[in-house]
């Protein structure tokens, strides 16, 4: 290519950019948008909590998950869940996909520059020649241009790339939901290995208990020492410890699989909870709930809800701009020749500009109607906010009232079991004399093993009030306390 064809190519790439930067800043500065003006309703809940906290509490968003469990085991079994669970996998590919989705229709608000270059060759016969010779004619082209740009002159596109913004956002706060439920998830079922465990152990201990009491009424039956009554109860009280163990293990398998499920692999033997850990898992430091308007900024749930409302909003200024007049632009700018070699040459030089308008007059109603559906689809994306924010004020209340008293249901119990365990002594003592029967040692043993259940069983409740609180509250999604979704 020589200087002159060079010039003529830098000619034609001055003279299309002018053609699109009088598109972009003519779409830049035309119209408005349709979208109704957003405003925030009313929280449908009261104002307070319907159970009063203590002000010494720290604040939730300001509590990492990594500062609430205080058990370093649980703290690395989390993150293997974070780094592994393929419900959060999803949720980032989500992210990723909405993020994809959103570029592609903000791609609409910017003119599609492409160049096209052409040959286009046609042989004619003599028969239908004007000249009577017949013969091949050829055409060449090369051009630079926009197709079909739509002049957003109502706010049609813009609304509707608002609408794909809002739905990324939206499916970006729905992971951080995603991913607070899974810490929580991840909590709650190691807590509940690590109690189902206790109780294991416990079951064991008390098979043992009964099988040296049973050997000891064998040994006492055969002596002539007792009858063959008490025998007889050892014999039913161990079978029942027995089918007790068996049920403990079951459970202890079932809850393994359950965590592993969640966390997305096998579980290393030197992370499962340790011997009676239950009590010190979480940090002892309470956590705050602040104020119930405080939820419409730490509940990534309402959050991601408040942007699917925006989104459908913004759908309705689309479906508003669809009555108005649209404008579309196809407009070019090339060179065009007979020869190929003279495509660059003077007075080869061509243009086109076909601007097109589009009125809508009679559409059978499918406009209204379209617009009727964004409407309701708005008023349905403002019931689900709403329930969404009542749902989330039912379950901090819940866990405000659990924790109000699981403390105190926890001391009781200790004090039962302690109670359960003196009257026990005290009755063993006195069969060992002969003064009471077998079956108050039988009725003692059961009513001290019960008792030391629901202690493990309080202690677990108070554990999981703590993760079960934080869950409702939104968890601590602070910078820096989340996984990064990229």
């Amino acid at each position: 290519m020589n200087v002159s064809m060079i010039s003529r190519a830098s000619y034609l790439s001055r003279h299309s950019l002018t053609l699109v930067t009088a598109a972009i800043i003519t779409s830049l500065c035309a119209g408005c948008t349709l979208t109704p003006e957003y405003h925030r309703s009313a929280m449908p809940v009261a104002t307070q909590w319907p159970v009063k906290e203590a002000h010494t509490a720290s604040p939730v968003a300001t509590v990492s998950w990594q500062e609430l469990f205080a058990d370093p085991k649980l703290r690395q079994v989390v993150q293997l869940a974070l780094d592994n669970n393929r419900d959060l996998r999803i949720a980032v590919l989500n992210i990723q996909k909405a993020q994809a989705q959103y570029r592609i229709q903000r791609s609409e608000l910017v003119p599609q520059v492409g160049v096209s270059g052409a040959e286009k060759a046609q042989r004619t016969p003599a028969s239908v020649s004007y000249t009577g010779i017949g013969g091949v004619t050829r055409a060449y082209s090369l051009d630079v241009g926009i197709s079909a740009y739509e002049l957003d002159l109502f706010g049609r596109v813009r609304s509707l790339k608002e609408e794909a913004r809002q739905a990324y956002l939206s499916t970006d706060w729905s992971r951080r939901a995603t991913q607070i439920s899974l810490i929580a998830d991840v909590a709650g079922n190691y807590m509940s290995l690590a109690a189902d465990q206790d109780l294991q152990r416990l079951a064991h201990e008390t098979l043992r208990s009964r099988q040296e009491e049973y050997d000891l009424q064998k040994s006492l039956t055969i002596e002539g020492k007792s009858s063959p009554l008490p025998l007889h109860q050892a014999e039913s009280e161990l079978e029942s410890a027995r089918y007790q163990t068996l049920l403990a293990d079951k459970q202890v398998i079932s809850d393994r699989n359950a965590l592993e499920l969640l966390v997305g692999k096998p579980l290393p033997e030197d992370l499962l909870p340790s011997a009676y850990s239950l009590t010190g898992m979480t940090s002892a430091k309470p956590v705050s709930a602040g104020l119930p308007s405080d939820l419409l900024q730490q509940r990534p749930d309402i959050v991601a809800a408040e942007h699917s409302l925006l989104g459908a909003n913004a759908d309705i200024g689309a479906a508003r701009a669809a009555f108005f007049p649209s404008i579309s632009l196809t407009t070019s700018a090339g060179r065009a020749s007979n020869a190929l070699g003279e495509l660059f040459d003077a007075g080869g030089r061509n243009w086109n500009f076909a601007p097109q308008i589009n009125l809508p007059i009679f559409s059978g109603g499918r406009l209204m109607a379209q617009l009727e559906t964004s409407n309701v689809e708005r008023d349905i994306a403002v019931a689900k906010y709403e329930k969404t924010i009542q749902t989330a004020f039912r379950e901090v209340a819940d866990a405000l009232a659990e924790r109000s008293v699981v403390d105190r249901e926890t001391d009781a119990q200790q004090k039962n079991v302690a109670a359960s365990q003196a009257a026990f002594d005290f009755v063993q003592a006195q069969y060992a004399n002969g003064a009471t029967g077998y079956l108050n040692v039988l009725d003692a043993q059961r009513t001290l093993y019960a008792a030391q259940q629901s202690l493990i069983q309080s202690r677990l409740s108070q554990q999981h009030s703590q993760i079960t609180l934080y869950k409702a509250l939104g968890g601590g999604w602070t910078p820096g306390t989340l996984q990064d979704s990229n």
